[in-house]
Parts: structure tokens; C-alpha cells; sequence
């Protein structure tokens, strides 16, 4: 029964929101039609990325040249503020993701734009944007709202106040948001994806951003064991990639 009033509450959320109904659509026809693709070469890839997964502290070495240094180090004092705001906040979302990482490519290309999909409490913001703010770069975030928790108001939660006159969050699904995103954005020095983990959501995600990734730009995508959709694409595009083993998941990552 709790799961039959979570999904009525979210569909209720959704119709008050006309804004958001093509991402309805969307899960509607994915939920009902498309439910076992979201997961397509889930088995095949797990091998690959397994056979081929290093530890964050020889990607940063291998990628940057930098020894890991741990960004609850760098940042102690804000660090430590969010994660009290994270302890405090009623409304649970995914926690901190490989942090070092995303801040590291931040400054390994010294980067004045950065775009992420996906911001839940917004640990990978805080991250991104504690490089920014040495150069006066710019976020651009894309999130939907956690309609079934009323969690609206607690995205990005923990991202400090004086960080967030660098950062543009852009408040519907990806199809919606990055296409808004582009109209302000050219050039891209550094993506985070870590939003829909469908295979079609992130193949279409991957395709749209890449290409405006400039040369030398950082590419990482989180989660990439749910399917294919990472490896395929490199494989496509002749990329090779570095993976990251974090946390029993796997996050892919490459330099264009």
C-alpha cells in the first residue's frame, strides 16, 4: 500500500505541474512499454568496467597527474556544514559521489563552464563549484524536482550560500533543461551526468553533450554498471575511457 500512495502522490504532483508533463509522458511509455531496456547490457557491461576498474586515487594520478587529496580535507570547515545540513534535512537523496574527482577536472582544465545532470543535495555542485569560483566560472545544473517526497525546495541543498552566484539550475528533466542550458552555453570545459540511468536517457544525454565538450574537456558519467549505454558509446566513438571503481559502482571518465 505505501508503494501504491508513492506513486499516486507523485502522479498527483506531476498533474499540477503542466510544465513537466512531456517528462511524464516519458516515464509513462518507460515504466509501461520500455521497463527491462532501461537495464540493456547491465551483464556485459559490468565485465568490462570489472576487468578494467582502478581505485579513485590512481584515476586522479592517471588522469591529472595529482595525488588524491580528500576534498572533506580541502574544504573541511564547508564540509563539514553540509554535511550537518544533509544530517538535518527530512528528505533523503543519493549522498556525496567521488567529489575529488569532479573538483579535480575542474581544475585540470581550469574550467569556466561546467555542466551537470543530476544535483540532488548537490554534493557534486559543491564540488564543481569550489573550482569555479576561482575564476568566475559557471555552473549550469539540470534536476527535476523529488516530487514524491516534496523535496522541491531541498535540491541543492547543501550547497553553500556564497557559492550559488556561480551556479544556473535549470529545474525539469534533462530533454527540457539541456536544450535551455545550450542556448547559454557553447563550449563545455567539464560534464558530470548523473541523472536518468535509463540506456535511451543516457545514450541521448551522452549524444547532445559531447559534442559541445571542447577538446581537452573532461567527460564523467556516474553509475555506468546499470548498462551499456557508457560503454557503448565509447566503443562507438572510439574513446578510451578510464573507470573508476568507487563504492561497489562504477563511474566512467575520459578526457576528449
Amino acid at each position: 500500500m505505501t508503494e501504491i500512495f508513492r506513486v499516486f502522490k507523485t502522479l498527483l504532483a506531476y498533474l499540477k505541474r503542466p510544465d513537466l508533463y512531456p517528462e511524464l509522458g516519458r516515464k509513462i511509455i518507460k515504466n509501461i512499454f520500455n521497463r527491462r531496456s532501461a537495464f540493456k547490457g547491465r551483464e556485459k557491461t559490468n565485465l568490462w568496467a570489472t576487468a578494467r576498474a582502478v581505485s579513485l586515487e590512481e584515476a586522479i594520478e592517471r588522469l591529472f597527474g595529482k595525488k588524491l587529496q580528500p576534498f572533506s580535507e580541502l574544504f573541511s570547515a564547508e564540509y563539514a556544514e553540509a554535511i550537518q545540513k544533509q544530517a538535518n534535512c527530512h528528505v533523503k537523496m543519493g549522498g556525496a559521489g567521488a567529489l575529488e574527482l569532479i573538483y579535480e577536472a575542474c581544475e585540470n582544465t581550469q574550467a569556466q563552464t561546467v555542466v551537470e545532470t543530476g544535483v540532488a543535495y548537490g554534493w557534486s555542485s559543491f564540488a564543481s563549484l569550489k573550482s569555479l569560483e576561482k575564476r568566475g566560472g559557471t555552473l549550469y545544473s539540470s534536476d527535476m524536482p523529488y516530487l514524491s517526497q516534496d523535496g522541491d525546495q531541498y535540491v541543492g541543498h547543501i550547497v553553500p550560500e556564497n557559492l550559488r552566484k556561480n551556479w544556473k539550475l535549470f529545474r525539469h528533466a534533462d530533454r527540457e533543461s539541456l536544450p535551455r542550458i545550450f542556448g547559454e552555453v557553447k563550449e563545455i570545459d567539464v560534464v558530470h551526468y548523473d541523472s536518468d540511468k535509463a540506456y535511451e536517457g543516457m545514450l541521448w544525454a551522452y549524444s547532445q553533450l559531447y559534442p559541445r565538450l571542447r577538446k581537452g574537456g573532461v567527460f564523467i558519467s556516474d553509475d555506468i554498471n546499470d548498462n551499456s549505454a557508457f560503454q557503448d558509446f565509447c566503443e562507438k566513438n572510439g574513446i578510451e575511457p578510464t573507470v573508476v571503481d568507487f563504492e561497489g559502482k562504477y563511474v566512467g571518465v575520459f578526457v576528449k
